[in-house]
C-alpha cells in the first residue's frame, strides 16, 4: 500500500523534472544535473517517491562488463504519480500566487480598519 508523501520544495523540484516529460525514464545522474541536488539528497527523495507509488524503478538491462559501467536504475512516473504531482504542484503554485491587494474598510465612524 502506498505511503502518504510529504511534498517539500526538494520533492516538488524533482516532480517538476518528471512532469516536464512524463513518459521519459530518468536516471540518478541525469536528475542530479537537472535539479542541482547531490546524490545524498536526491536518492532519498526518489526512494520516497517509489515507496509512495509515484515512481516506478527499473534496473537497466545491460552487461556491466561489456558496457564498462554498472547498470543504472531508471525512474518513471506512474499514472498515480503523474496525477498526484500535477495536483500537488498546482496546489503549491496556488499557495505561492500573489495575494490580491488589501482593501481598506471604512467603519461607520470613518476609521480605517
Amino acid at each position: 500500500m502506498p505511503s502518504r508523501l510529504r511534498i517539500t520544495v526538494a520533492v516538488a523540484r524533482v516532480l517538476r523534472e518528471f512532469l516536464a516529460d512524463p513518459s521519459r525514464a530518468r536516471y540518478g545522474y541525469d536528475l542530479m544535473q537537472a535539479t542541482g541536488y547531490a546524490s545524498g539528497k536526491l536518492y532519498p527523495i526518489l526512494a520516497r517517491l517509489v515507496d509512495a507509488g509515484w515512481l516506478a524503478r527499473e534496473r537497466e538491462d545491460i552487461d556491466p562488463a561489456r558496457a564498462g559501467r554498472p547498470a543504472r536504475f531508471f525512474y518513471r512516473l506512474t499514472d498515480q504519480g503523474a496525477q498526484g504531482a500535477e495536483c500537488e504542484l498546482a496546489a503549491l503554485s496556488e499557495q505561492l500566487a500573489p495575494l490580491p491587494p488589501a482593501r481598506s474598510h471604512l467603519w461607520p465612524d470613518g476609521v480605517r480598519a
